[in-house]
């Protein structure tokens, strides 16, 4: 990669302006984060009012992450180089607009080009706004706080994107699950014109369109694959096609990387073991992770009747986890080192993936959803507070921003591919259950078929896990804490 020079160096005076600007980031943060999760509890409303079919309807929940997670490392070097306040004023202006055209969609189709373009644009506001934190606070006490709300909007992100989006299905509209977006959006943007200062990075402006396009259209395909498999069945030659398609795309990336003068992901970063091991953990806990959010968000719905804010309320057990074993294994890491709490993540997120093949049709939250969110909620923040140190520790200053960028992608990535494959491991499941009933398809048959492809998907959750703390245990081979770099890189998300 061409190294660059910023062009803001960290002078004595302190930004008079610093702290409303990071209430404009936080606002724009928060914004994005939220939005993967909020589409969750209207997704059983919008897929009924838009007639869209079991096996369409993950991409309300895929194209977003395959957009944002795709195009991510390249929106970390476009905001580098063309500015970081420029690229955050147009990631927040396309981030309104595209919510508009996902708000207003007349079908499934509208509704998932709608989120893709939320994806696109949020894959140049989120590096844009850490960046900014970055460069915006130069007092290291203060940049170290500043940091903080940034990690505590990041956390709290998926509790607030629940709640928030059952208030509004269930008080207004599930359209406004996308529509709320409009207005903070554009206020932040005009907030920002007189408090967020332009900063920019000198170098060689050149940027790997083709890795980009080669690795987003290679996901896409992959997902539209296990999409065609939920609707003709694995032996349909289109969905080998696909999927055949979609690994070959993704292996002429890995060739375009390693010939390239400036590559979207050198491959020096993943190929090192202990930092591929990382990503490949990540990747696989947020499959597992995305995948039981889906599924329990129609468990919840559909099975249990409950209403989308009390279904919203419902998950916070497992947001309250993830927040709080992120807060008390921080200090954890010193004492043990990542790997040991990385392994512990997946393996307690395991025993709850895998106490929720024990749900009834009609009842159990409090004896089998209840404790398994907690469960699983503790392990997943055990390990995301363990995966920087593993990921980021002991690589050199100028990779630091793709590797911090790649966290990020990894988990976009897993978030779209997990409840892809599920959903067609569930599809397929159902299907057969309900084929086996060949003397009438009662309400009752129905949510016994429904509870028999729940338990399937949550298996395969199960799976991911167990595959993570595989990849750990035997990739991973750094057991000391080493600290990561004092300075958060601009590509960090």
């Amino acid at each position: 990669m061409t190294a660059a020079t910023d062009t803001t160096s960290p002078g004595i005076a302190l930004d008079p302006r610093r702290w409303p600007a990071l209430t404009v980031i936080s606002v724009a943060t928060l914004m994005v984060v939220l939005d993967a999760s909020i589409i969750n509890i209207a997704l059983p409303r919008a897929q009924a009012d838009l007639q869209i079919s079991d096996a369409d309807r993950q991409w309300a929940v895929t194209a977003y992450a395959l957009a944002f997670g795709g195009l991510l490392l390249l929106g970390g070097r476009v905001v580098d180089f063309v500015g970081r306040k420029r690229v955050f004023m147009i990631g927040l202006v396309g981030f309104a607009l595209a919510s508009m055209v996902a708000g207003v969609a007349s079908n499934g189709a509208a509704l998932f080009a709608g989120r893709a373009l939320q994806g696109a644009f949020a894959a140049l506001l989120a590096p844009a706004a850490l960046s900014l934190i970055a460069v915006t606070f130069t007092d290291g006490r203060e940049r170290a706080k500043a940091f903080g709300v940034y990690g505590a909007l990041q956390g709290a992100g998926g509790a607030v994107g629940l709640i928030a989006g059952g208030v509004l299905t269930e008080y207004a509209n599930w359209r406004w699950c996308l529509f709320v977006n409009t207005p903070i959006a554009l206020a932040a943007a005009l907030a920002a014109i007189p408090t967020v200062r332009e900063s920019r990075a000198e170098g060689t402006r050149r940027y790997d369109i083709p890795g980009a396009a080669l690795v987003t259209t290679g996901l896409v395909a992959l997902v539209r694959g296990f999409t065609h498999a939920a609707e003709d069945g694995w032996s349909s030659g289109s969905t080998w096609i696909l999927l055949a398609v979609g690994a070959i795309l993704l292996i002429a990336f890995v060739a375009v990387e390693g010939r390239t003068d400036h590559p979207l992901l050198p491959l020096h970063v993943v190929l090192d073991r202990d930092r591929g091991g990382a990503f490949l953990a990540s990747l696989l806990t947020s499959a597992g992770m995305f995948g039981l959010m889906l599924f329990l968000t129609y468990y919840l719905q559909v099975n249990l009747g409950y209403q989308p804010l009390h279904a919203g309320l419902a998950f916070l057990p497992f947001s309250v986890g993830i927040i709080a074993a992120a807060t008390l294994g921080a200090p954890l890491v010193a004492r043990t080192g990542p790997k040991r709490l990385m392994a512990a993540g997946p393996a307690v997120a395991l025993l709850g993936a895998l106490w929720l093949v024990m749900v009834e049709a009609t009842s159990g939250y409090l004896p089998v959803v209840l404790p398994a969110m907690i469960l699983t909620g503790l392990g997943l923040g055990v390990f995301f507070v363990a995966l920087p140190n593993t990921a980021l520790t002991g690589i050199d200053p100028s990779d630091t921003g793709v590797a911090s960028a790649m966290i990020s992608t990894t988990q976009q990535i897993g978030g779209a591919i997990g409840p892809a494959l599920l959903n067609t491991l569930y599809i397929s499941a159902l299907s057969g259950f309900l084929n086996d009933h060949d003397g009438g398809i009662t309400q009752a048959v129905r949510l016994d078929g429904y509870i028999h492809g729940y338990r399937l998907a949550f298996i395969a959750g199960a799976v991911a896990f167990a595959l993570a703390l595989a990849a750990i245990v035997l990739l991973i081979k750094k057991h000391e804490h080493t600290d990561v770099p004092a300075h958060t890189p601009a590509h960090a998300i």
